[in-house]
């Protein structure tokens, strides 16, 4: 065989060389190591972390979809620089003012007696299920993820109609995950008020009282605040095909804590 004819297969050898080093367990554990100690999220690239606004984290879900699960060090040494990218611009982030803003808050019905009787493993696999299933509409709505709690999300639209249609996407879309018998349903809270932006979060007063929206629709209910339903007037309601009814505590339920004594909550629900 001439030089010429094998140069092909000395390619071959050479990549499959590459690629068998690339994907070596001692080569990726070491460079995972690496990763941890680097500044930024060691768990950036996992369906479960690259949620958040930003660029980084923008580019981090796509590489997170572009890519496949084979562990690689070349994948590792990519996200790692992502890695890096994201916590130099959070380290340097500042607080951008004030503006109007919707707060959604997730969590999952149900969550702990699965939980309990999963396993971790199991647990964990189940929430990436419900991370693929609820967070692309949120991001087709114009939303931001900006963190995931455990069993639990929050995102932040600019416009509260935006943020009730991905509510009602995102449900749809859970509705079809089914993980070993558990069908997951979520309780969601939406308020509108002028949370403050520092860095990748969001924090203040009216995050916590979207956290308290949420916590008041106990069986997976969707709830919105009055300030969200000012904000979104009745038409804008009735056109998206929604209906509210105002939401009543329990005869011995107590008035829920950190929540202006004024603000009324909602029930949503498709008309």
């Amino acid at each position: 065989m001439s030089e010429e004819e094998d140069g092909p297969g000395r390619v071959e050898a050479a990549l499959a060389w590459v690629r068998s080093v690339d994907t070596a367990p001692a080569v990726v554990d070491a460079v995972r190591r690496v990763r941890r100690a680097l500044p930024g999220d060691p768990g950036f690239g996992d369906p479960l972390s690259t949620a958040g606004p930003g660029g980084p984290r923008a580019v981090a879900r796509v590489a997170d979809r572009l890519l496949d699960d084979t562990p690689g060090a070349t994948r590792e040494v990519g996200l790692g620089a992502l890695q890096l990218w994201q916590a130099l611009l959070e380290r340097t982030g500042r607080g951008r003012g004030t503006r109007e803003m919707t707060v959604v808050f997730t969590d999952l019905v149900g969550y702990s007696d699965f939980a309990l009787a999963a396993g971790d493993e199991t647990t964990v696999e189940m929430l990436r299920e419900v991370a693929r299933a609820i967070e692309p509409p949120v991001i087709d709505h114009g939303g931001h993820v900006v963190k995931r709690m455990g069993d639990g999300m929050m995102a932040v639209f600019a416009r509260p109609d935006r943020a009730l249609e991905a509510t009602f996407a995102a449900r749809d879309a859970l509705a079809t995950v089914e993980y070993g018998g558990f069908r997951p349903r979520m309780r969601v809270g939406v308020h509108t008020g002028v949370p403050r932006r520092v860095g990748a979060d969001w924090l203040g007063v009216d995050v916590n009282v979207a956290a308290r929206v949420m916590q008041a629709g106990a069986d997976g209910k969707v709830m919105a605040s009055s300030t969200t339903m000012d904000a979104l007037g009745s038409d804008r309601l009735g056109e998206l095909g929604l209906r509210a009814r105002p939401h009543r505590r329990g005869l011995f339920a107590s008035a829920p804590r950190g929540v202006p004594a004024d603000l009324q909550m909602y029930t949503i629900h498709r008309g």
